[in-house]
């Protein structure tokens, strides 16, 4: 991959620790601009950072901003951008708009992963990944996160894809576009709010280290693009299945009623389960990214070890 690293930036805790050559966890901001209310996508974010220390490694929460990529925020920072309005949510096509502007822009899954390999960064953590939106036959609704992880080679934690899309069809083209998807512990593929979808991962995991060798070995062999690890939910934050469900259907038969299309649906979606839920689906979603934030950062750890050799 060329690029000029000119557009980056870095915190001082992130230069310190790639000098040291810590373990770095990458980290999206939309969960904080789109994916939660204020001021739970603050403490999240810092609960979050907080728990990838405990375990050794480094957060680096990354956005847009004053025409550069930002590699790492302090906890001003974070609250500044949890504040600031009109902020873009930006993947992979607007990264380039954002810094030519000089506008604010939080990253998605997709730019949050391009970043990361931009900065040398192979391991990221989020809640859950974008993918096929159901009725994507018709609207052609489809993330750029699928894309993303078919060329970066980055390793995704995640709690599989979030509840709100078509699945089955998410699963048939990430196996379309070679991404190796791992369940964490498990042999079935988790939706976000509940530890599985009802369909089968690719494959199982159990440690930090094989998701390590794995990659090692992908990406030693010239397979680009990036690894799926699908870590559920935790048992007792996990949500019926039924009860969430029905909340789904209601929050897809709103977005109709009120013309929601492209970026908005999956913010829209989110806000309205959580109506729907009363709380319950938010108080999931921390969860569930924390988990993953212990996950990552342990794999990141083992998989620095793999890059000093």
């Amino acid at each position: 991959m060329n690029f000029n690293r000119d557009y980056l930036t870095y915190s001082e805790e992130v230069l310190q620790a790639m000098s040291e050559q810590a373990p770095v966890v990458a980290l999206e901001t939309t969960i904080v601009t789109h994916g939660m209310p204020y001021p739970q996508n603050v403490q999240t974010a810092l609960s979050v950072e907080h728990i990838i220390r405990n375990h050794g490694a480094v957060p680096a929460t990354i956005c847009i901003r004053n025409h550069k990529i930002q590699i790492g925020m302090t906890e001003k920072e974070i609250e500044q951008l949890a504040q600031t309005t009109d902020v873009i949510k930006a993947s992979r096509r607007d990264i380039p708009i954002a810094l030519v502007s000089g506008k604010t822009a939080s990253t998605t899954v997709a730019a949050t992963m391009l970043a990361a390999r931009m900065a040398n960064i192979s391991v990221f953590v989020t809640g859950g990944i974008g993918g096929v939106h159901r009725g994507a036959e018709q609207t052609m609704d489809i993330s750029a996160d699928l894309q993303e992880l078919s060329k970066t080679n980055v390793i995704v934690v995640s709690a599989g894809a979030k509840a709100i899309l078509d699945i089955e069809l998410t699963l048939e083209v990430l196996e379309t576009l070679g991404v190796p998807v791992l369940g964490y512990g498990t042999e079935r593929f988790p939706a976000f709010y509940i530890r599985d979808s009802g369909f089968d991962a690719a494959f199982r995991v159990d440690t930090p280290e094989e998701v390590a060798r794995i990659a090692d070995t992908k990406w030693s062999l010239g397979l680009d693009g990036g690894i799926l690890v699908a870590n559920p939910i935790p048992e007792h934050a996990s949500l019926q299945p039924e009860d969430i469900q029905q909340s789904i259907d209601a929050a897809i038969a709103q977005s109709k009623v009120h013309g929601i299309t492209g970026k908005n649906v999956t913010p829209y979606l989110l806000a309205a389960v959580e109506r729907l839920t009363e709380g319950k689906s938010l108080q999931a979603n921390i969860a569930l990214i924390e988990h993953n934030a212990n996950v990552g950062a342990q794999i990141a750890k083992v998989y620095q070890q793999y890059r000093q050799g």
